[in-house]
């Protein structure tokens, strides 16, 4: 729509039109959509056809890209329509010539004649500092080349190291607590040891309202020495600032929590992508491929836990395995089952039955079906004494006590033996320090793992962290890029009918897409949250792709049209440079005023919005500031190179176009 009103008022200031005011529109309006029509059509493509291949990706990247891909997309389709069909009437009922504006301005000069003065006198000093830079610099297309060489590397550099990520933690304004106590521990002396941790979350200024379940730990399960909180934040405007993000509550709580002794306290978010694991940590399961002694295996584990904690990029490190549970071995007598005449497994079904529970079967109630579960009381369980009242069906009939066929003996172990990928395994709960990413908790557990686990051992990862690595690992990304540049590629040579000029269009894109990964590269450096390269970072490099080449399509196919109007290369290429720099500046200027609320703000979804809108800022600022002078500089090489090798354009002289170039003294410069 800008492209279209600007060179409708572009008409109506030359001063060429004739008749009445709304017939002077009508003739602005008309000579503007045959000169502009083909150039919005082709951008609209371009734009919508960045994000084909995004579409066609699969798992969970796949589905944040379809969406985005397929919104955008769609929007721009619409775009172009109202562009076209909407736009040119709205021009023809709303704009008039200068002269009338002038007129009336001299009756009475309001804000509106003062405010047209001011712009007019800025954009004319813009314009001419730009006229005179390209003038110089297009007469040496080489140094364009430097540039791009220089700009791929940046861009190379940046992506590579810029820390990774999936999606962005947003503040939920929730945060979860796993507290374990010492192993052992009953109910009543679990909650005993939660009242000191209810301590330190009253004295969090941002809570707002907490509850706690004990018996039960989100990561660990069920168990009497688990307990679970969750902590309720105050809104977003009541907490303003990042000193009162979640991140930084989280770490503050931690080290508070940390003087309470023989207690784990561990602080977390909810995953931000729900079903992807219990929490936000990275999901690390450490693995035996020897299926050696569980032990040896846990003293290695501990080892490496505690030495990467002592990295800046860990916050905290932990496991859940204990091997200091109190516990009771089963030995069952299978010489006394045999005489009694009854099984060892009889024997232990029913101990099981009795003190863990069993299904039996099932009734029906109400029109609905409810399970019977049989147990002991639990005062008939409370210690070894209880087996003398448990009995069991032996030979001929009669029942025995459970004692006379299993003694108990006192133990220390493990509560659970855990297997992942038919390995032993020990799962651990890593989180990242504030500042820091998923993919930098990554980067430092490889290098931990390598200084300090000996061979038979591995890591694996699980939910969000195994999605991210996943991602990591392939080339996706990268492909995508690939495939865009091709369609628009593609798209541009049936344009332009030209296997050459395209070239023009393509090679302005690598200066965006550094300024974008570069900016954010900063962002991350200041500690910024949701500065990563995550799929929101991603998603805004596409859609700049399709931006930027768009704002390079306005120049191209202005100078495309002079030349083919008899100019040479060189002044169509600068022509193209003076016409168009005014929707360029428009379009690019409207797109930063609409991501910088997206900078600014917080609140539910800032850490996306943050991510996308300064790779989009970063690129469409260094981007367009560069393809002002690439472009017309690639056009000059691309243009003489399609007339060498594909032939001269075919000159259409018009009585009324006239041939614009530099004057004298700009050719002096």
């Amino acid at each position: 729509a800008i492209v279209v009103v600007e060179a409708v008022m572009a008409k109506l200031e030359s001063g060429k039109m004739q008749g009445s005011p709304k017939e002077k529109a009508v003739q602005a309006t008309r000579e503007a959509m045959s000169e502009v029509s083909v150039a919005v059509i082709s951008c609209t493509l371009v734009f919508m056809a960045v994000f084909i291949p995004v579409t066609f990706m699969s798992g969970t990247s796949g589905t944040f890209f379809t969406q985005f891909g397929i919104t955008i997309a769609g929007s721009v389709g619409l775009s172009c329509v109202s562009a076209l069909v909407l736009c040119p009437a709205l021009c023809v009922l709303l704009m008039r010539p200068n002269d009338e504006a002038q007129t009336q301005g001299k009756k009475w000069k309001g804000i509106d004649y003062y405010t047209k003065v001011a712009y007019d006198a800025a954009y004319n000093a813009i314009l001419g500092k730009y006229k005179g830079a390209v003038a110089k610099y297009i007469k040496r297309p080489w140094v364009s080349f430097a540039l791009l060489a220089c700009a791929a590397a940046l861009f190379i550099i940046f992506m590579r190291v810029m820390p990774s990520g999936l999606v962005p933690q947003e503040d939920q304004g929730v945060i979860m607590c796993e507290v374990r106590a010492p192993e052992g521990a009953t109910l009543h002396e679990t909650s005993e040891i939660m009242k000191q941790v209810e301590e330190k979350v009253k004295a969090i200024p941002e809570m707002e309202s907490y509850a706690v379940a004990c018996g039960y730990g989100l990561m660990s399960g069920a168990g009497s020495n688990f307990a679970t909180m969750v902590i309720r934040l105050k809104t977003w405007d009541e907490r303003p600032g990042l000193n009162h993000y979640v991140d930084l509550v989280i770490g503050r709580f931690y080290y508070d929590c940390m003087d309470i002794k023989n207690v784990k306290v561990m602080p977390f978010q909810l995953p931000q992508v729900p079903g992807y694991g219990s929490n936000n940590g990275v999901s690390l399961v450490m693995q035996d491929y020897n299926d050696g002694d569980l032990s040896v295996f846990a003293a290695h584990v501990d080892k490496f836990l505690n030495k990467l904690g002592e990295r800046p990029e860990i916050a905290m490190a932990m496991s859940s395995y204990s091997e200091r549970y109190p516990k009771y071995q089963v030995e069952v007598d299978a010489a006394q089952c045999d005489r009694a005449g009854v099984s060892p497994a009889a024997v232990l079904n029913t101990l099981g039955a009795y003190c863990g529970g069993a299904y039996v079967g099932n009734y029906n109630q109400f029109g609905k079906v409810y399970r019977i579960m049989a147990s002991a009381a639990p005062e008939y369980r409370l210690d070894p004494s209880s087996l003398n009242n448990i009995f069991v069906k032996v030979m001929g009939g009669k029942m025995a006590p459970i004692s006379e066929f299993v003694t108990l003996k006192e133990v220390v172990g493990t509560s659970t033996v855990e297997h992942f990928n038919l390995f032993q395994s020990i799962t651990c709960f890593v989180s990242s320090a504030s500042g820091s990413t998923e993919g930098d908790a990554h980067n430092a557990i490889a290098e931990v793992f390598k200084e300090t686990m000996p061979k038979g051992y591995g890591y694996e990862y699980s939910g969000m962290s195994r999605e991210l690595e996943e991602a990591a690992g392939s080339n996706a990304t990268v492909l995508i890029y690939l495939i865009c540049v091709v369609l628009i590629y593609l798209i541009l040579a049936s344009l332009y009918n030209s296997w050459f000029t395209p070239f023009a269009v393509l090679l302005s894109v690598p200066f965006g897409l550094m300024g974008s990964f570069c900016v954010s590269w900063l962002g991350s450096l200041l500690h910024l949250p949701g500065m990563d390269n995550n799929i929101y970072l991603q998603t805004g490099v596409i859609m700049l792709i399709g931006l930027l080449a768009k704002t390079a399509i306005l120049i191209t196919e202005f100078a495309s049209e002079r030349r083919a109007q008899g100019m040479s290369i060189r002044d169509a290429a600068y022509a193209a440079c003076e016409e168009r720099l005014r929707p360029i500046l428009m379009t690019v200027v409207t797109m930063i005023a609409g991501m910088i609320p997206l900078i600014v703000s917080g609140g539910a979804g800032a850490n996306g919005n943050r991510a996308l809108a300064v790779g989009v800022v970063g690129g469409m600022s260094v981007g367009t500031l560069a393809l002002l002078f690439v472009v017309p500089a690639f056009f000059i090489v691309f243009q003489k190179l399609h007339e060498k090798y594909q032939g001269s354009p075919i000159v259409e002289r018009e009585e009324h176009v006239e041939n614009v170039e530099m004057n004298n003294e700009e050719k002096e410069e």
